[in-house]
């Protein structure tokens, strides 16, 4: 996988997938890409940055480092959809996200607490009885969908076809035929599942929030029902990845740190400076896109206009330089400037709401099970670097009620 050149630097064809033994020979590759080729450009022409200070400097300049890759990348032959605020540059993003976080409010995701409770709740109460289970597929993805759908204002009888759609674009491979086929399917049903309720609520008001969308202004705009739309869906893909990778992530950690466990179970304000650390050492996404407008040099190394620019958050956030003894789990820890939900002007919206889902449930299982483990006697499932996120896919545990 991983070759020396002539020159003394690591060379590969693809970096090592995380499912070979759940990262770790990932990881020791981004420390030496980090220490010898911070900046590599692989057999596909696409460069890969590894350092903390470069991921830092490029996510805070969108005038040079483009996050519309769509058009960039096609020539400007293809449009990214109206509302996807990850593919849009100033002005327009600035103006998007104003109208946006106008009504996806602090407060708003504050006053979620007691449905996610109520959900959380019910879902472990589903579980009573069993002292093994799949954490995944029982409990960290319905969590989000059934939040999220809830905030949009989907009906409970849809929420079925929300998880799918949500399934169906996190885990198909679009670049295989049959995937492709999947994904513009699911692109498809769920466009026109949203617009129809954008529809509905430009004609009658509703207590929900695609209602608030529809309604929102900033200096005299407004969201059109593209920008609703493309927002909805972000939320659901991106909501529901980013806790249910999150809580998957935080029993992991759990299992391999018995004495972190322990400490929290004696006190509960350690499991906000827990989770923060999760986020720190196993952050839901690998790396992010970005296109430079001009002719740039990263670490030394001269990158062409319009070329493709892969950040990778998972080695920033195990940089050496900014975090002494990064491979060590340390809550507590300053985790600042850790970028887990990325940096800058697209720092993720969603951030508030997957954090307080997961100090949430944590506490709910650490209230409702005397003992939590890995059940080392089923196999675990990792997401494959193709979907770009560092989690699993089924995570077994083993339970013992309190």
């Amino acid at each position: 996988m991983t070759a020396v050149s002539a020159a003394g630097r690591p060379e590969a064809s693809a970096p090592p997938e995380v499912g070979l033994d759940g990262g770790a020979t990932l990881l020791a590759w981004l420390r030496r890409m980090r220490d010898e080729q911070p900046v590599w450009r692989d057999p596909a022409g696409r460069y890969h940055v590894f350092r903390h200070e470069d991921i830092q400097r490029i996510t805070a300049d969108p005038a040079t480092f483009s996050s519309d890759t769509v058009t960039r990348l096609s020539g400007g032959e293809r449009q990214p959809p109206g509302g996807t605020l990850l593919l849009l540059d100033p002005p327009r993003h600035g103006k998007l996200r104003r109208l946006v976080s106008k009504v996806f409010t602090a407060k708003m995701v504050n006053e979620l607490a007691p449905r996610i409770t109520e959900v959380a709740t019910e879902l472990l109460d589903g579980l009573d009885g069993r002292d093994r289970f799949d954490l995944i597929e029982a409990f960290a993805n319905p969590l989000p969908v059934i939040v999220i759908s809830s905030l949009l204002g989907v009906p409970p009888s849809d929420r079925p076809l929300f998880q799918v759609w949500a399934d169906n674009l996190l885990t198909v491979d679009w670049e295989t035929p049959e995937g492709a086929e999947v994904m513009g399917r699911t692109v498809q049903e769920l466009d026109a599942y949203l617009r129809r309720h954008v529809a509905e609520r430009r004609a009658r008001e509703y207590d929900d929030l695609m209602s608030l969308l529809v309604r929102a202004e900033v200096d005299g705009e407004s969201l059109n029902d593209d920008d609703v739309v493309s927002f909805a869906a972000l939320l659901l893909l991106a909501g529901h990845v980013t806790t249910a990778v999150l809580l998957g992530n935080m029993l992991l950690t759990l299992d391999a740190e018995p004495a972190v466990q322990a400490g929290l179970r004696a006190d509960r304000a350690r499991v906000t400076p827990f989770v923060e650390e999760v986020l720190r050492c196993r952050p839901p996404f690998l790396k992010i896109e970005r296109v430079p407008t001009v002719p740039v040099e990263i670490a030394g190394e001269k990158v062409p206009e319009n070329a493709m620019v892969y950040l990778w958050l998972l080695s920033a956030n195990r940089d050496e330089r900014i975090f002494p003894d990064p491979d060590r789990f340390l809550p507590g820890r300053s985790n600042a400037r850790q970028v887990a939900f990325g940096h800058g002007i697209h720092y993720c919206l969603g951030a508030p709401l997957a954090r307080m889902e997961g100090q949430i449930a944590l506490d709910l299982m650490l209230d409702r099970y005397a003992g939590i483990r890995v059940d080392r006697d089923a196999p675990l499932s990792y997401f494959d670097n193709r979907v770009n996120v560092f989690g699993l896919r089924r995570l077994p545990l083993m339970v013992r009620r309190a």
